[in-house]
């Protein structure tokens, strides 16, 4: 691993304070134009409806000692029963370890159970146990709750154009498979007997 402390001058290279005062100057000089007071707007109201939307379920996590962390990952294998970890690595994008350690803290408590797979012995696939049923459900009703209110308070005619909003949000080059992953979550609830191993991130 790169030494990160290498790519700090050594003190005796250090710029007197005068020219550092100089280079702040500039770079105030040349910061970018702040958004408008409307996209400002659009930024605090997604931040506090995350806030809600998350705070449901935060004092449920909570009471176990868990955090959002653990919450996506029960979400997805809720979802997605078998999945990789491979692919919940790509769904969620943190790295190995801190999958590792939420993971770790799943099983050893008795809501994730790991297996090998069957035809690859190194692959990893990921269940939840009836406990863990449980608590994603919990979760899963919480938020839905909040969802479904607001939905009810905005009417039909608003709804395609939230879910285009939240569709429009998404990198383009990833639209297409989170389109998939979301109807592979949906068939899976409509047919338990389909491979749910068989994800669009893991075909």
């Amino acid at each position: 691993m790169a030494d990160i402390n290498s790519k700090i001058a050594p003190a005796s290279l250090a710029r007197p304070d005068e020219d550092k005062a100089e280079t702040s100057a500039a770079a105030r000089t040349h910061a970018p134009d702040l958004p408008s007071p409307e996209m400002l707007k659009y930024v605090e109201l997604l931040f506090f409806a995350y806030r809600d939307f998350t705070g449901d379920a935060d004092e449920l996590l909570w009471d176990l000692g868990y955090g959002r962390a653990h919450h996506r990952v029960i979400h997805f294998v809720a979802r997605h029963p078998g999945l990789r970890v491979a692919d919940l690595l790509e769904i969620l994008r943190i790295t190995k370890q801190s999958l590792a350690r939420v993971l770790k803290q799943l099983i050893d408590d008795g809501f994730v159970l790991q297996k090998s797979g069957t035809t690859d012995r190194r692959e990893r696939h990921l269940y939840l146990t009836q406990k863990g049923r449980n608590l994603a459900a919990e979760l899963t009703t919480l938020q839905c709750a909040r969802v479904a209110g607001a939905l009810e308070n905005i009417g039909p005619a608003g709804r395609y154009a939230i879910e285009q909003f939240f569709v429009a949000m998404i990198s383009d080059a990833d639209k297409a498979a989170i389109a998939a992953l979301i109807h592979a979550g949906n068939e899976a609830d409509n047919e338990p007997s389909r491979d749910p191993s068989r994800t669009p991130l893991g075909t």
